[in-house]
């Protein structure tokens, strides 16, 4: 063992020459006539006996690395959740009225246009009341309201129809895809009319189309 410590520090002490730069060196052991032994770089003197080997010239480690202290910040307080709400609006409805002619018109709600219509229209008769000189002081001839339109009572001339009540027009949601349909429909007619209208009604046109813009983006995600 100590031979070999002895080895490694000579081989520590050697210089470092252009032989050597394939790290490779060439150890000399010498022993001399009193069994003296000397280990060198160069041959022998002569009268000692000579081993020589070949060795790798030994190298340091490569410096380890210095670890670096990490400061750790405390962890903040933890901050409760942000909670947000989302608002979302159900659709609007559009609803489809029906005239009695027939003829269609579209609204926002349900109450259908209102008119006055006589009662007779609705199959209630009104009578008038009898009068104390008969029944037929102030009445029109036997067969003069033939063709004024009103159906003629069951108990004769005696009889008319009068008075009246305010009606609605029937009127039903339309499906979602039906009301994005129309609006879009509404969009393009008042973009034409729009071309040709006096300053007056485009203002008016303007605000319209606004609404229906806001509406179709919010309902119908149609921009």
């Amino acid at each position: 063992m100590l031979r070999v410590a002895t080895l490694a520090l000579f081989l520590m002490l050697l210089p470092n020459g252009n032989a050597m730069a394939d790290d490779q060196v060439t150890i000399y052991r010498c022993v001399d006539a009193k069994g003296k032994l000397t280990l060198r770089d160069s041959p022998c003197v002569k009268g000692q006996q000579q081993q020589q080997r070949s060795m790798v010239r030994p190298k340091d480690p490569p410096p380890r690395p210095v670890a670096k202290t990490v400061r750790v910040k405390p962890a903040a307080a933890a901050m409760p959740a942000e909670i947000r709400y989302v608002v979302v609006n159900p659709p609007r409805p559009l609803y489809e009225c029906e005239r009695p002619d027939g003829t269609r018109y579209s609204s926002d709600n349900d109450d259908g246009n209102r008119r006055w219509v006589p009662l007779w229209t609705l199959g209630y008769p009104v009578y008038r009341e009898r009068l104390a000189l008969g029944d037929r002081i102030g009445a029109p001839p036997p067969g003069a309201d033939a063709g004024r339109g009103g159906p003629r009572s069951a108990m004769g001339y005696g009889a008319f129809y009068g008075g009246g009540t305010w009606v609605q027009d029937d009127c039903y949601p339309l499906p979602q895809d039906e009301v994005c349909a129309q609006l879009s429909d509404r969009r393009s007619e008042l973009r034409r009319r729009y071309f040709n209208a006096m300053p007056s009604e485009r203002e008016t046109l303007g605000v319209e189309e606004r609404g229906l813009n806001a509406r179709l983006r919010a309902d119908c995600g149609i921009n």
